[in-house]
């Protein structure tokens, strides 16, 4: 039986994304032109330019939640949930936020060149800052193993510590963090 639970997210913090992208630049456009031209193309946006947050930020944040939580299955002995988390849940579908590209703000940072905290350069950069945010997940479970409890605890756990896009939680941060708007509305397929 595959569990399909429908979860409406908003934003306890807000959200920020990092998306590579190959932009080419425009003939004698300076490195500040570039950056303030392409920023908002860290996005993940449709062709309508709708921004969303990607399937698989949503099946890792809820993977890592498992770890992190190392909670053990009833009756499996040491085993706990993060292997069925990993290979037991799948998410297809992009969690659209209703919000155009266009209308996102961008953040300006003095951070590491090269990306990594204590290297020495440092440079301005721009991202993009979603400041309040809300959109349904959807998310298919297909190890029986993951109650309905089981998801919601390790989905609470998600929203707190993991969180999503760039400066989550998990990688030092602190935007990205979640919560659950209502209950989360299940539909029992066989």
């Amino acid at each position: 039986m595959v569990i399909i639970a429908q979860v409406d997210l908003v934003s306890a913090a807000p959200y920020s994304q990092s998306r590579p992208h190959d932009t080419p630049h425009l003939e004698q456009e300076t490195h500040e032109q570039y950056r303030d031209r392409t920023w908002r193309e860290y996005l993940h946006y449709d062709a309508t330019g709708e921004v969303f947050i990607p399937p698989m930020a949503i099946k890792n944040c809820l993977t890592l939640a498992a770890k992190r939580l190392g909670m053990k299955v009833k009756g499996r002995g040491s085993k706990t949930y993060s292997q069925f988390f990993a290979s037991g849940i799948l998410c297809m579908e992009p969690v659209m936020l209703g919000i155009k590209k266009q209308d996102i703000e961008g953040e300006k940072l003095f951070l590491p060149a090269d990306g990594k905290a204590g290297s020495g350069s440092r440079v301005y950069k721009m991202y993009p800052l979603i400041k309040s945010w809300k959109g349904t997940a959807i998310v298919h479970i297909l190890d029986g193993a993951i109650t309905e409890n089981v998801f919601e605890l390790h989905l609470a756990e998600a929203g707190k510590y993991i969180g999503l896009g760039r400066f989550r939680p998990e990688r030092n941060g602190f935007y990205g963090r979640f919560g659950v708007d209502g209950a989360v509305r299940y539909d029992k397929q066989s």
